[in-house]
């Protein structure tokens, strides 16, 4: 059985350790320097240290919901000392140290994964295999906004919301955007953007991408327009419903609209058992690293045409 630790305690570190408490393997710490985790780890019955090096000659394998800040490092060591890693997303806020990240992962023949979450959403998998009987496609539309509070300080939205947009994207259609092209709005601090709207130009069609944590509604969303069918996708609800529209020249055919029945899952209780089963089988997990490196590289070049005005090409 992989035995498992969990580096960072807060929000998605506690997430983490219930969802490993419930899967088959030996959850059996959790490192984190604030002094009240001890009563968490009493909680599950697992051991409490504050320097996450001190946990790993006991682990397989961990996961990391540090700070992204402190990703690169704490990634690093674990991956130095042999053990299999999932990171939250981003790996790291660069796609030069994200790629030594996925090098090293792959010289040692380790393990390395990365949170995108939205790989393992039910809707997102139903909405790959629908998407295909869409026809040609016109333009795609996505939406990640709420109201965070407290507003993050880790990073900006493109960092925090667009990665699980592009992510999504990136998963469905197989293929990466040609340019992307940005702007920001800076409200709450002038070092990070609260806002971004971004559009992917895939050449043949382009998508827009909504991301903001300033907004009232909490959405979670994408519209797929295709030459013989409009998709739309509720990822929180996971949800979705097709509208049988051809337009033409001539005519628009409206054939009506239908519910698409969804089993909704748990997505991240899916991703972390993957991970599990990726180290026991020795298989590549479907949101590795040389992944990771490749959507960290597309927010990257969303900023810099933010800051530059002009589109970036890819």
């Amino acid at each position: 059985m992989i035995k498992i630790g969990v580096i960072g305690a807060g929000k998605w570190g506690l997430n983490h350790i219930k969802a490993f408490s419930e899967l088959d393997c030996e959850l059996v710490g959790v490192a984190d320097p604030v002094e009240k985790t001890g009563e968490l780890a009493e909680k599950y019955g697992i051991v409490h240290v504050k320097d996450y090096r001190d946990l790993l000659p006991q682990v397989d394998a961990v996961s990391v919901a540090a700070p992204t800040d402190l990703h690169h490092r704490i990634v690093k060591d674990c991956l130095m000392s042999g053990k299999h890693v999932i990171v939250e997303k981003p790996m790291t806020l660069e796609s030069k140290t994200s790629e030594e990240l996925a090098d090293t992962a792959d010289e040692k023949g380790l393990v390395l994964a990365v949170g995108h979450l939205f790989r393992f959403n039910s809707a997102v998998l139903r909405l790959k295999d629908e998407m295909k009987n869409a026809g040609d496609l016109d333009y795609i539309t996505m939406r990640y906004i709420h109201s965070t509070n407290p507003p993050r300080t880790d990073s900006g939205t493109v960092f925090n919301f667009g990665i699980h947009l592009l992510d999504v994207l990136d998963f469905v259609l197989e293929r990466s955007p040609e340019k992307i092209s940005c702007k920001t709005v800076s409200h709450i601090s002038k070092e990070r953007e609260d806002c971004a709207f971004m559009l992917a130009d895939y050449g043949d069609f382009v998508a827009s991408l909504e991301m903001s944590w300033l907004h009232p509604l909490k959405k979670r969303d994408i519209w797929v327009i295709g030459s013989k069918e409009k998709i739309y996708a509720d990822l929180l609800e996971q949800t979705m419903t097709k509208y049988m529209i051809e337009i033409s020249r001539n005519a628009i055919k409206n054939t009506g609209s239908a519910g698409i029945g969804i089993e909704k899952n748990e997505p991240l209780t899916d991703e972390l058992r993957h991970f599990i089963e990726c180290i026991e089988l020795k298989r590549t997990p479907v949101n590795n690293g040389r992944i990771g490196c490749r959507i960290v590289r597309q927010c990257e070049a969303a900023l810099r045409s933010a800051k530059t005005g002009a589109e970036v090409a890819l």
